[in-house]
């Protein structure tokens, strides 16, 4: 199975669970606070509708050679999503089961060359249309965690850990470290399996399993079960101080160096 494929196999994996989890909350569900910070569910609901809407439009500019922006502006999006936010829970199912059926059908129907168009989101760097597919599961998934209606980080299939980390790792923002290295740590199949992301910056050394350390470095977790050594330490030695907290998730861009075709397997 190439990326193309796998990729749109999870993505319609991850959308029937945020479906379906939506559709368990009422109207008065919907009006209480998400986890992110002065949204209601409703808000973070409307958001993710609007978002798979944003991402046909990408899809288009791929597509046809037309530059078409993400949103008309961000403006224009936060009106969006302040307009939708309080309507009741059965339009706003309706709303994102639609949107992102549109997204998915825009996916399904692109020209194989089309993949590999240049596209760019609202944040730089431009990026190969590929990896919208990439940017879809992320969406979906971060926010159905921020929806704080029981589906967890804890809950976050393997292949996006693997994934996400990766590419939060190689868009590190080194002016905003507030770590010199993560250390990633785990025993799989009864094998110990280490990754070192070196030269991030100054400050501690930061080791723990990747879904922890994924938590923590989107903003989703304070970090809890992960170690703070110092540089160099081959662990014998007392933890080097608390966690401290890492560059805001929102200042790392789309991955860099990304392979123009779709690769067979990413990362």
């Amino acid at each position: 199975m190439d990326v193309l494929n796998a990729l749109q196999s999870e993505l319609a994996a991850s959308t029937g669970r945020l479906l379906s989890t939506v559709a368990g909350l009422s109207d008065a569900d919907l009006a209480e606070p998400s986890r992110l910070p002065g949204w209601t569910r409703g808000h973070l609901i409307t958001h993710v509708a609007r978002n798979a809407d944003s991402l046909v439009n990408l899809v288009d500019w791929a597509r046809t050679g037309v530059e078409t922006p993400q949103y008309p502006s961000v403006a224009a999006r936060d009106a969006d999503i302040a307009a939708g936010a309080s309507r009741p829970v059965k339009e706003q199912l309706a709303d994102l089961e639609e949107s992102s059926a549109r997204l998915a059908a825009a996916f399904r129907d692109m020209p194989a060359a089309a993949w590999s168009a240049m596209v760019s989101g609202m944040q730089p760097p431009p990026h190969p249309a590929w990896y919208l597919l990439v940017r879809r599961v992320r969406e979906t998934e971060i926010h159905h965690v921020d929806l704080g209606a029981g589906y967890d980080c804890s809950d976050w299939p393997e292949p996006f850990v693997r994934r996400e980390l990766h590419d939060a790792m190689v868009s590190w923002s080194r002016e905003l470290s507030t770590v010199s290295e993560i250390v990633v740590e785990e025993v799989k199949d009864g094998d110990k399996h280490r990754q070192v992301w070196r030269d991030l910056g100054s400050g501690p050394v930061v080791q723990g399993d990747a879904r922890t350390l994924l938590a923590w470095v989107t903003g989703r977790s304070a970090g809890a079960g992960l170690r703070v050594m110092r540089e160099g330490d081959t662990g014998n030695r007392p933890a080097a101080g608390p966690l401290p907290s890492p560059p805001p998730w929102s200042a790392l861009p789309t991955a860099s160096s990304l392979p123009a075709t779709p690769p067979e397997e990413y990362p």
